[in-house]
């Protein structure tokens, strides 16, 4: 197997542009060659088989989601009420829904993982880091709310996401904002007077 590191970056990368286009069913060698412009065979050359790929698919797109340093230190700053938190949500939805095929991409390996067990092995792996960083981040930063409220809202947000990417005249722009003010002012208590 090849280990230039960029070049390995730049297949997965091609992967899931290919993933959120063609689906599952159209992720060859060949597409990923094609997708990351470099000569038909390299994707073969650095991954064992199709499901090496998908498995570093799965992990390659919560490396991209996640913020930045500068992003996660700004996060922390400002008021610990909840609309400062409602604010947030907005603020990593529309940060997640940003990376439209990376999320699409997320859905096609979600479903071909009910079919894999090391796929899902991955994405369990990722996804239960990255809920209870969340978790830790929510509490730690002293903003109103508990553990399960922050499991509910990500789950709330996760499938409003969804809708943005498929379906965006379901909940308009707007309409979403004001549903995930909704969504933290009745999950969490209210501000202390």
């Amino acid at each position: 197997m090849r280990q230039n590191l960029a070049r390995r970056a730049a297949l997965v990368d091609a992967a899931i542009e290919v993933l959120a286009r063609d689906g599952a069913r159209g992720l060859t060698f060949r597409a990923v060659d094609a997708e990351a412009d470099v000569p038909k065979g390299t994707a073969s050359n650095y991954f064992g088989n199709r499901d090496d790929l998908l498995n570093q698919a799965g992990g390659r797109i919560y490396e991209r989601m996640r913020p930045d340093d500068a992003t996660m230190e700004a996060m922390l700053t400002g008021p610990t009420t909840r609309a400062r938190t409602a604010e947030l949500v907005r603020e990593v939805v529309e940060r997640v829904a940003a990376f439209r095929t990376g999320y699409l991409a997320l859905l096609e390996l979600r479903l071909e993982a009910t079919r894999r067990p090391e796929l899902r092995a991955v994405l369990t792996a990722r996804v239960s880091e990255d809920v209870e960083a969340n978790v830790r981040h929510h509490l730690s930063s002293g903003l109103p709310g508990d553990a399960d409220a922050v499991r509910m809202i990500y789950l709330a947000t996760n499938w409003l996401v969804v809708e943005r990417l498929t379906l965006p005249d379901v909940f308009p722009e707007k309409q979403a904002g004001d549903l995930i003010t909704q969504l933290v002012e009745r999950l969490l208590p209210a501000d202390a007077a």
